[in-house]
């Protein structure tokens, strides 16, 4: 699970979400927070969620007992202060089954 809190200071940026990991989700490998949607029509928000940096395309992951296949990775950046600073990470994920329905059918369109 992830941690998030709110800095509603006064000045140039007036909200600024800050998501940290807990401590007892951080082993070795390091964890950051995505954004998870469930892609799957109408799309569905999953919440923020610690995942490793390393994670691609067709990968397995687990939410709340689901077990979810990863369909994009993405990762925002926003210009500030002539630098580009990440700004979102987001995962976008398909529900297993439908993922596998999803690769039969293409298979199906392409032999026709």
């Amino acid at each position: 699970m992830a941690m998030v809190s709110w800095n509603l200071g006064v000045g140039p940026h007036p909200k600024l979400l800050q998501v940290s990991c807990r401590k007892k989700e951080r082993n070795r490998d390091n964890h950051h927070p995505y954004k998870v949607i469930e892609i799957t029509p109408p799309p569905k928000n999953l919440g923020v969620r610690c995942f490793p940096s390393n994670l691609q395309c067709g990968e397995s992951v687990t939410i709340e007992g689901q077990t979810y296949t990863i369909s994009a990775v993405t990762h925002r950046y926003q210009l500030r202060k002539g630098k580009y600073e990440p700004s979102e990470k987001r995962l976008d994920v398909l529900s297993t089954a439908r993922y596998i329905l999803n690769l039969y059918l293409e298979n199906l369109l392409e032999q026709s």
